[in-house]
């Protein structure tokens, strides 16, 4: 059986940034009050013309470069996002489009906050089961434009941004070593998004009632995360016959720094082998746990051999964590550039789109 490696990473988030004097400008708050209660002193927000999808393809382009593979040669794309483009199409086949992957299958994946952990455990199993060689995790956001600038509980938490994991089959051991995924639906109503559904499509009622917007009961949801994040971890360990000892680093979902205090001290563990970058970033859902990584990853906190957990909550209400060993890229000796792939892409997708349409001409003239 062949293991899942991570051979490659990259994060795109946009330039411009908000700060929590800014939204003190916008509902009753300031900078102290903000960070005492998350540690959160800015995020970033997309411009108009940036997209999950656009921000996928950036961060999925960087992590392709790392793992020094083409788009062509990836087997599968899962996107993850709690703010896609659409209800449908995917944003996974947005993204497979931009990029040129052309032999790739492409879904989204959903699981709020914790969709990263689960897409990656996904994307490992296909590895492993020997169905496909070659991954790409996504988890990209553009939440701020589901945000209530209105409501102080929520606005000044989230920020945008994307990440991305590429995976290989190796027979080499090491990559993903465990990981447990949860759930507890009696908690829907925690943290939601209410409208834009089946259940309360738009409508002007909708809109009146601010249910396109997120909606949070913000100590329940603090009360469950300081509970189940270091029991995720602590599973996620038990099965893969290791302990806190054994780890180098645990990468956790960039939701609150209190959250994290409690889950370090839960685990027993001293913070500083916690990656934190949430006074920087905010809560960019699916995106935080990819986006810190590969920070550590950068800064060389995170080297090769070092034993890793990523571990999450979100709405569902969702949980997991992942235990994984970090080698870095398979040796090669050609030098790809998928950047390249990009331009003919887009002449591919022209293609097909004019052929599209010729076939529709050809059919109404036949019918």
């Amino acid at each position: 059986m062949p293991y899942a490696h991570i051979t490659g990473w990259g994060i795109s988030v946009p330039e411009p940034v908000l700060t929590n004097d800014d939204i003190s400008k916008m509902v009753d708050t300031n900078d102290e009050w903000i960070r005492e209660r998350t540690g959160i002193r800015e995020r970033h927000i997309a411009r108009e013309d940036q997209f999950p999808s656009t921000l996928g393809v950036e961060a999925a382009i960087k992590a392709l470069k790392v793992a020094n593979i083409a788009p062509t040669d990836i087997d599968l794309i899962i996107c993850t996002s709690s703010s896609p483009e659409y209800i449908w199409p995917p944003t996974a086949c947005l993204i497979q489009d931009q990029i040129g992957a052309t032999k790739a299958g492409a879904f989204d994946l959903q699981g709020v906050c914790t969709g990263f952990i689960y897409a990656t455990n996904m994307a490992a199993q296909s590895i492993r089961s020997g169905s496909i060689k070659n991954a790409l995790v996504i988890g990209t956001e553009t939440l701020s434009r589901f945000i209530n600038w209105k409501d102080r509980s929520t606005c000044i938490l989230f920020g945008d941004g994307a990440g991305a994991f590429v995976l290989q089959a190796s027979d080499n051991p090491g990559g993903i070593l465990s990981a447990v995924m949860r759930s507890d639906g009696s908690g829907a109503d925690s943290l939601i998004l209410p409208g834009g559904g089946s259940r309360f499509p738009a409508s002007e009622s909708t809109i009146h009632e601010n249910k396109h917007y997120v909606h949070m009961d913000g100590k329940a949801v603090f009360r469950f995360a300081t509970r189940v994040m270091g029991q995720a971890a602590k599973e996620a360990l038990e099965k893969a016959n290791m302990t806190t000892d054994d780890i180098q680093w645990i990468v956790p979902h960039q939701a609150n720094y209190r959250i994290i205090e409690t889950a370090a001290k839960y685990l027993k563990m001293p913070l500083d082998k916690f990656v934190i970058n949430v006074e920087r970033y905010g809560n960019t859902s699916t995106a935080s746990i990819p986006i810190a990584t590969v920070e550590a990853v950068e800064k060389g906190m995170i080297k090769n051999g070092d034993k890793i957990v990523l571990v999450g909550f979100g709405g569902g209400l969702t949980w997991g964590a992942l235990v994984a060993e970090w080698t870095g890229p398979v040796p090669s000796k050609r030098n790809v550039h998928p950047e390249q792939y990009r331009f003919f892409a887009r002449l591919r997708s022209l293609a097909r789109r004019a052929i599209r349409y010729l076939e529709g001409l050809f059919s109404r003239r036949e019918l």
